[in-house]
Order: structure tokens, then C-alpha cells, then sequence
């Protein structure tokens, strides 16, 4: 016969202790919201300049190990190169030792003594013997100059196997360095991208007047006299105003901080390291008292930023994405010296 008894009612008290849970989680989660408002204007503003300036420091570790890919890719060619023309040598080398073989074979097979005794014209043999003995030291030097360029050739096969090995590690290390550089980037457009559109353009709009005001406020007037070279650097860096930072670009039409200094200075004859830090070493270092227009002037304790002085306090300089060249007050960021080249 089946059981017609009522259900299991639920607990009171245990519905009442989960109801209370579950609203305790709610305010919870509620209050987790509320805890992390969106950031300000200027609080995206202060982390894109913080992502900048850290993408701004493994652009220069990018150059350096761009620098380095291209040199070692160089000496590989060279020693490729001649690698061929020595094994090309060689070869005619032994083609010449064969030539001189088969000739004594052919003056040399019969006993000399007989050979003389059977001859009609001594003479005539004495001079053949003097000729097989020349023979027979050019075969000797001959073997000399094989052996030599065989050795020769082995350890230029090994140095470019090295170099090819150096080359591969670099060019890892490149794409390795890219990757980062991109990943700055792409945060700090990811925090651009959480402001509203009218916050967005009024950033931009701060950036274009310090773009458009530079070239005008800037004084150039300086106590100090530049010379000829960094004159023409500075000229030739002036001409650039207005181009856009672009990460790894040395020019014509865009430039990273050291691309513009190296470019600048190329123009009046004189070729600079590629990276800010490499160029630190160009040149004798002076105190910020003792800047003339054209010297190189670097900032932060690891030199990750480069630029040109200008005179009046004033830089010349690539300064980060979404800036284009222009004069900046050399106070902006922490001085560290100046080189003169």
C-alpha cells in the first residue's frame, strides 16, 4: 500500500541562514564593484606615460640587439665569402700539385743513374735533373701552401658556424624584445580605450599644443658656443620638427630618441652608436652648466633616454609615442649628463 505522508518540510532556521548568505554575497560582490571605480583622466594619463616610458627602454634594448644582429650577419657574409674564395684557391692548389706529379712522373720514372748512362747528350740530362729538383721544392712548397689554406679555411668554417650560432640566438633575442615592446603598447592603448571619447580627444589635444608650442616658446640663445659638428647635428635635427616618434625608426621621416640623435649627427659626417646608452660613450662627458647647443644630453639612471641640447634649458628630442620631435624643457625628466661628440 503506498505512503501518503507529507513531504520533509525545510528547516526554518536553515532557510534563513542561506537566504542571509546568499544577500551577504550579493552586498559583497556590490561592494567589490564599487571598490574599484573606473581611473580618472589623469590617472590613465600617468600609467600610458609610465607604459611609454618602459616601452621607450626595451626599444633601446631592441636597437642594441637589431645593432648586433646586423654586424654579426655582416661577418657572417664576409666569412662566407671567403670561405669560397679560399676553397677556390685551394682547389687550384692541388690542381697545380697534380700538373707537377704527373710531370716528374713523366721526367722521373727511370733510375737517374741509368738515366745518365744511357743518355746521349749528358749535359742536356744534368739541366733535366736541375729542372726535376726545382720541381720537386715547388711541389714541396706547394703541399706547404695546401696544408696552410687547409687550416686556414677550417677555422674560418668554424668561426662562421659560431657567427651563424650568435646570429640565431640574436635574432630570437630581436623578436623576443619586439614582443614586449608591443605589449607596452598595446596596454597602455587598452587603458586609453577605457576613457570616454570626449576624454580621449582632450588628450590629444593636450599633446598637440606641447607639439605646436615648443618650436614657438623655445629661446635658443646660449652662453656656451657650439662647434661645427654638433651645429650641423642640430640643424639637422630642427629640420625634423614635427616628425613622429615611431619605436626603431633612425628616419628620414620618423625617429625613436636615439634614432634621431644618430641621424642628426650622421648629417654633419659623424657616425654614432645606435643606442642611447652606446652613445654616452661618443664623445666627453659635461656637466648641464657646461651644455652648447648640439651636445648630446641623457636621462634616467639607466640612459634609456636621449636627446639634443637646444640652449635656454631646452632639448630637442624624440619623446615617446604619440609625440612628434620637439623642444622640451631639459627639467621634464631626470638629468643625468651631457656628452660632447
Amino acid at each position: 500500500m503506498a505512503s501518503h505522508r507529507r513531504p520533509k518540510q525545510p528547516n526554518r532556521t536553515r532557510v534563513t541562514v542561506l537566504t542571509a548568505t546568499a544577500a551577504a554575497a550579493v552586498a559583497l560582490t556590490s561592494q567589490s564593484a564599487q571598490a574599484e571605480p573606473k581611473p580618472t583622466k589623469s590617472e590613465v594619463k600617468a600609467k600610458v606615460d609610465k607604459l611609454y616610458e618602459e616601452a621607450e627602454h626595451a626599444t633601446e634594448k631592441y636597437n642594441g640587439a637589431k645593432e648586433k644582429q646586423e654586424k654579426l650577419q655582416k661577418q657572417v657574409s664576409n666569412l662566407q665569402d671567403s670561405v669560397a674564395r679560399g676553397q677556390g684557391d685551394l682547389n687550384d692548389l692541388r690542381d697545380s700539385l697534380g700538373s707537377m706529379a704527373t710531370a716528374q712522373y713523366r721526367s722521373g720514372g727511370v733510375d737517374p743513374s741509368l738515366q745518365l748512362f744511357l743518355s746521349s747528350d749528358p749535359d742536356s740530362y744534368l739541366a733535366k735533373a736541375s729542372a726535376l729538383d726545382q720541381l720537386s721544392s715547388k711541389q714541396a712548397d706547394a703541399l706547404k701552401k695546401i696544408q696552410s689554406k687547409q687550416r686556414t679555411l677550417s677555422q674560418q668554417r668554424e668561426e662562421a658556424s659560431d657567427k651563424l650560432k650568435d646570429l640565431e640566438e640574436t635574432r630570437k633575442e630581436l623578436g623576443d624584445k619586439k614582443k614586449k615592446i608591443q605589449g607596452k603598447l598595446a596596454e597602455a592603448q587598452r587603458l586609453l580605450n577605457t576613457l570616454t571619447a570626449q576624454e580621449r580627444a582632450e588628450l590629444a589635444a593636450e599633446e598637440e599644443r606641447a607639439n605646436r608650442a615648443s618650436s614657438a616658446r623655445v629661446d635658443l640663445g646660449s652662453s656656451a658656443s657650439a662647434t661645427q659638428r654638433a651645429s650641423a647635428a642640430l640643424g639637422a635635427a630642427q629640420s625634423k620638427l614635427g616628425s613622429p616618434y615611431v619605436w626603431g625608426a633612425t628616419g628620414p621621416s620618423s625617429f625613436d630618441c636615439s634614432g634621431l640623435t644618430s641621424w642628426a649627427y650622421s648629417q654633419a659626417g659623424v657616425a654614432l652608436p645606435r643606442t642611447s646608452q652606446a652613445q654616452a660613450n661618443a664623445g666627453t662627458r659635461v656637466s648641464m652648466s657646461q651644455l652648447a647647443p648640439g651636445d648630446l644630453v641623457f636621462f634616467y639612471s639607466d640612459l634609456h633616454h636621449v636627446g639634443l641640447y637646444a640652449g635656454n634649458g631646452q632639448i630637442l628630442h624624440a619623446p615617446k609615442p604619440g609625440a612628434n620631435v620637439r623642444y622640451e624643457s631639459i627639467n621634464n625628466m631626470p638629468f643625468m649628463f651631457g656628452v660632447r661628440v
